[in-house]
Parts: structure tokens; C-alpha cells; sequence
């Protein structure tokens, strides 16, 4: 069961169907995770993707690398695609990661004029096991708004205007 939520809002300044295409290339999305930062431990995650790239429903992405200087990995799959308005993925198999289990992530848009509201979100468990699951507790929240906060923002700086408003992050 799903028990935390995170989710980050943004005003983009361009159309549902731009926003849509460029939240829809997953190596893209994901680019935080592939960059060395504190929040990753100084490490990385490659990402792997199928033949369909991650932009259709069954697609399969995966994230290996380490952070901390911790082999991680974890699959997806995209469950469900619905341009230019909704797209949900989640994990499959056994998530080796640090500060949250197994998650569903997506992203919904909604059309406000020239303007698009975007909503980042992820619904995750905490690790199993009892130092993992401590450490969820701790960093879990953290990681889960940074996350996608990172999504949001790096699809408001892709589309930036001067006059572009923003909304804030919120616990759900």
C-alpha cells in the first residue's frame, strides 16, 4: 500500500501539448537522477530504456548507479499515458533504494489559457527492513519533494518567460 504523498505544482508557461511532449521523454524527466548532486550523494543513476521509450503504456525504464557510494536500482513501468493530460509509472520487481520503496510517479496537466498547470506527484512506501525503513522516515519526505520539485521546476525553466508565474510544493 501506497502510504506517503508528495506532489509539487508549477504554472509552465506554454500549452498542455508541449508540456506534455517534453515531460513525456523520460531521460529528460529523469536528467536529476543522472546528475551528480548532494541529494544523490554525490552519485548517479544511468537510465535505461525499451524500445518504446518510455511514451507508451507497458513501456520499461530502468535506474541503476549508485548514490552514497550504495549500488542502487529499481524498474518501471508506464501504467498509464493519456496525452496531453496524464501519465503515471511505477515500480516493478524488488526497488533497491534507500529512502523509499516501492512508488507510483506521473504528472497532470490542465490547459489555463496560454499557460499550463502542471502537478508532479509520487505516492511511495517505505523501504522494507528496519534501518531502510528508519531512514525513510528521516529522508523519505525530503527526497520525494526534491524530486518532484526538480521535475516541475526543470520543465518551468524549459519553457521560462520573464513573466511566467509558479506555484509551490505541497504534502497531499
Amino acid at each position: 500500500m501506497l502510504t506517503h504523498r508528495y506532489e509539487s505544482r508549477a504554472i509552465v508557461h506554454a500549452p498542455v501539448d508541449r508540456v506534455f511532449a517534453h515531460m513525456d521523454d523520460h531521460s529528460r524527466l529523469s536528467s536529476h537522477m543522472s546528475e551528480s548532486s548532494w541529494m544523490m550523494g554525490g552519485g548517479r543513476m544511468n537510465i535505461s530504456l525499451d524500445d518504446g521509450l518510455g511514451q507508451k503504456r507497458g513501456s520499461r525504464i530502468r535506474l541503476a548507479g549508485k548514490v552514497f557510494g550504495i549500488e542502487l536500482s529499481v524498474d518501471e513501468i508506464v501504467t498509464l499515458r493519456h496525452p496531453p493530460y496524464r501519465k503515471t509509472w511505477e515500480t516493478i520487481g524488488s526497488p533497491k533504494l534507500l529512502v523509499i520503496g516501492h512508488y507510483r510517479m506521473g504528472f497532470e496537466l490542465s490547459p489555463r489559457g496560454e499557460y499550463s498547470t502542471l502537478c508532479v506527484f509520487i505516492e511511495y512506501e517505505l523501504p522494507p527492513g528496519p534501518v531502510a525503513r528508519w531512514l525513510g522516515r528521516l529522508f523519505g519526505g525530503s527526497y520525494a519533494s526534491w524530486c518532484t520539485r526538480r521535475m516541475a521546476d526543470d520543465a518551468v525553466k524549459h519553457f521560462a518567460s520573464p513573466a511566467s508565474p509558479r506555484m509551490r510544493n505541497s504534502n497531499a
